[in-house]
């Protein structure tokens, strides 16, 4: 589906390069007092979408990861030969929400269960996943998908693959704030590929939940009373 969107405007687009002067890096997040993540759900717009709109969350950039590709543009990604999957860095405030936040708002972003792809996007380039940064996240994340698979919320097993952080590759700028600059587009998109329905149908009212009050020293299936 995805695809299908932009057919039409690849070659238009091919020139952009993923070298643009970025606005967050590890670097600066650090100086910042900030904290990185990396996950993949699927399409980077809609995981961006929704990360931007936590409180705590600076800024959340969409990229590649997991592949061993260097430098890889969105036509190599999309053709799902580069071993990359699309990603999203999120730069966040660990005094606001923490990494068990992020974690508890991933769930309810994509659907854990579908390691093909994710929706109308098919193929390992679509694949979900959560890259952690050191062995704390590890442990939060593996947790998380414990306790997730554990509270019975899907019909088939909890499959996210939970993976070392190698290297992250900002995307193209034209698919920065994609969800801001093309909201027709976007929410075609998001509208036709039934991400959202599942999401409700799965989570109902928890859908939309304070993801501040989850701690990282807890163990939770994002159940909340």
């Amino acid at each position: 589906m995805k695809a299908m969107v932009w057919a039409g405007i690849l070659l238009l687009l091919a020139g952009c390069s993923n070298t643009v002067a970025e606005d967050m890096g590890p670097e600066k997040a650090k100086q910042e007092g900030l904290e990185v993540a990396t996950f993949a759900g699927g399409c980077f717009w809609c995981v961006e979408a929704g990360f931007e709109q936590l409180p705590g969350v600076k800024e959340a950039v969409s990229g590649y990861s997991g592949g061993k590709e260097p430098n890889p543009d969105y036509r190599q990604v999309a053709l799902g030969k580069t071993g990359h999957t699309e990603s999203v860095q999120v730069y966040y405030d660990p005094k606001i929400i923490s990494y068990a936040g992020l974690v508890q708002a991933l769930w309810r972003m994509m659907d854990p269960t579908d390691a093909g792809g994710q929706f109308h996007d098919r193929g390992q380039q679509y694949r979900p996943a959560i890259f952690y940064h050191n062995e704390e996240q590890k442990h939060i994340a593996e947790r998380a998908k414990i306790a997730l698979t554990a509270s019975r919320r899907y019909d088939e097993p909890v499959t996210i693959e939970i993976v070392p952080f190698e290297k992250f590759y900002r995307a193209e700028q034209y698919h920065q704030d994609y969800y801001k600059k093309n909201p027709v587009r976007y929410n075609f998109y998001t509208f036709n590929s039934g991400r959202y329905q599942f999401v409700d149908e799965v989570w109902g009212e928890q859908r939309h939940v304070d993801f501040t009050q989850f701690r990282d020293d807890e163990i939770d299936d994002g159940s909340v009373m």
